[in-house]
């Protein structure tokens, strides 16, 4: 007989009874089964605890991102320079390419590896629901995507500290890249995890996330020149900038100053626009992967 036992919040926990030792510790239920996913997904996300090849992609394209941001603090501190030659912003927009390959090669060990081998029935059957099982997996790839982004932030605020640059303005100018940056990784992982849970084959989803985020963005960048300077349209230009993660992310830092240019200013209406898009994007991709762990789970 299945042994039932209250597990607090949520779904009962549920311990079958196969005449083994019985188990007298302490259930606790949905939320550290939560915790675990979550923890395990962040550490799968860079490799650890899986196969050493695994590692490789992961930490190749973080110390990528970080060899720029070394070399800087080194020419700052060397040289004393009384500002950095980038500003926080900017420089996790000048290595979207690296920030976007990561998320698209890690995205299928957190969504599609689950959905292909059809693991996520066991997950699914009890106590976790769907719902809860596609937020903690997006959760773990944002948090992975925001510490990939940080790092090389973090970085470069402790070389400006080591310079002796402005402690008020560089705080500023580091805390408005980190929210931005919190925003970014939300699209990002929603955006590539969306997808691999939809292209089951990891080659696949790692194409598809790659067009979403590199391939789009361009096609984005280039549209707005265009518009600008050869269609004279600074509306065209700007409402362009809706349609990509990254485009969004460099849009509302330069709404709000953090050192980023763009072809047009982004202010006035569109700055609420660029807010709500972003919302909107990164609640239909969460939206979107529940409805993808449902269907499937229910199968």
């Amino acid at each position: 007989m299945p042994d039932h036992s209250p597990s607090g919040a949520g779904r009962p926990g549920i311990i079958h009874d196969l005449g083994y030792r019985r188990f007298d510790g302490v259930r606790e239920g949905s939320g550290a089964i939560a915790r675990t996913l979550f923890a395990t997904g962040l550490r799968h996300a860079y490799g650890l605890g899986r196969s050493g090849k695994s590692k490789v992609m992961p930490f190749l394209l973080l110390a990528m991102s970080l060899l720029p941001a070394a070399i800087v603090v080194g020419v700052v501190v060397l040289t004393g320079l009384d500002e950095l030659p980038v500003s926080y912003a900017d420089y996790t927009n000048q290595t979207q390419l690296l920030v976007s390959l990561f998320a698209a090669a890690q995205a299928p060990v957190l969504f599609s590896r689950d959905l292909r081998h059809r693991s996520i029935v066991l997950y699914l059957a009890r106590p976790l629901g769907a719902t809860a099982l596609a937020l903690v997996r997006w959760l773990s790839l944002t948090v992975a995507v925001f510490v990939f982004t940080a790092v090389p932030t973090a970085v470069l605020f402790a070389g400006a500290m080591l310079a002796g640059l402005d402690k008020s303005d560089q705080a500023t100018s580091m805390l408005k890249a980190v929210t931005l940056q919190v925003l970014l990784a939300m699209l990002v992982a929603g955006l590539s995890g969306l997808i691999s849970s939809v292209s089951l084959r990891r080659g696949f989803a790692v194409v598809g996330s790659v067009m979403a985020l590199i391939v789009l963005t361009g096609v984005v960048t280039v549209m707005q020149n265009i518009a600008y300077f050869e269609g004279d349209s600074e509306a065209v230009s700007t409402g362009v900038g809706l349609v990509s993660p990254w485009s969004l992310y460099t849009g509302l830092a330069n709404a709000w100053d953090a050192g980023i240019e763009t072809p047009v200013p982004v202010d006035g209406a569109w700055v609420p626009a660029y807010v709500i898009v972003a919302a909107l994007i990164a609640a239909g991709c969460l939206l979107g992967l529940v409805a993808r762990f449902r269907k499937v789970g229910s199968l």
